[in-house]
């Protein structure tokens, strides 16, 4: 096979799944991992792929917004191994807060099975959706605070500030489309941007959402230092460097290894508590 066709075959598969790990690539492609990390080297030159610890994920520039769909499919392991973790921190009889995001989506659909009180408060109309596509029982409420949607699905803008604002909760849940040593948490999105703000503002402790992917990552508006996180989760595909970042910066870093990630999708009792707690 020419470089050229493997190349094309690369971004491919990153285009289909959202990111691809060297592992995968040196199988579907039957060469060895040097001669993968070569392609990646030349796609990320060109712009086509942004090349992570492990792989490489689809380029974005800082005021790309993927809609909710394009996002959905991407990380999937990773995400579903932070959220099952997430799930573990959400005590009955208490209010959280949950921002949009394909991370918070899978929270959320660890939380359908909630037999306790809980209270939920979301500016996503999809993790709305979710929690009542389980059933929503009587003693969980949830909030939308309204506002305009985003292409992924957050609402945004003065309506969802002020409804934010009037409301305290005792934990926020938060995915990022990016994180930075310098630039911190960002979006796309300038308007998220500020609603994500009136959300870190409303909560006594903030959990950071993060798959390794978002690291490095710059949107075009940041919503806070890394050291705004109380808790970070991310999986075990985040480099060294990074790690070495965060563990300075944020008041626990929680590293769950991927293939730990399974959601029953009704059960948040039983979700797993496993995990690398850093600091």
């Amino acid at each position: 096979m020419l470089a050229t066709q493997r190349r094309e075959l690369i971004l491919a598969e990153v285009e289909r799944a959202g990111g691809v790990r060297v592992s995968e690539l040196t199988e579907l492609l039957g060469v060895s991992d040097m001669t993968v990390r070569r392609d990646l080297e030349q796609l990320e030159a060109h712009g086509w792929l942004r090349k992570v610890h492990g792989g490489a994920v689809l380029a974005v520039s800082s005021v790309e917004e993927p809609g909710f769909e394009a996002k959905s499919s991407m990380q999937q392991p990773a995400k579903r191994a932070i959220a099952a973790r997430a799930v573990s921190l959400v005590e009955p009889n208490s209010s959280i807060a949950m921002s949009a995001g394909t991370t918070t989506w899978m929270l959320a659909r660890g939380l359908q099975g909630a037999t306790e009180p809980l209270s939920v408060v979301t500016n996503s109309t999809t993790v709305a959706d979710m929690l009542a596509a389980g059933g929503q029982p009587l003693h969980m409420s949830v909030v939308l605070t309204g506002g305009v949607r985003t292409p992924s699905a957050a609402l945004v803008g003065p309506i969802a500030d002020r409804a934010i604002a009037s409301l305290h909760v005792d934990r926020l849940f938060i995915g990022v489309h990016g994180m930075d040593a310098r630039a911190g948490y960002t979006t796309p999105n300038l308007a998220e941007a500020q609603t994500n703000q009136a959300l870190i503002a409303s909560a006594r402790q903030v959990v950071v959402l993060a798959d390794s992917t978002k690291w490095g990552t710059v949107g075009l508006a940041d919503f806070g230092r890394l050291s705004v996180a109380d808790v970070l989760i991310t999986d075990e595909g985040i480099s060294d460097e990074a790690r070495q970042v965060l563990e300075d910066q944020v008041g626990e870093l929680i590293v769950v290894p991927v293939h730990e990630g399974a959601l029953a999708g009704n059960d948040w009792s039983s979700s797993s508590r496993n995990g690398e707690i850093v600091r």
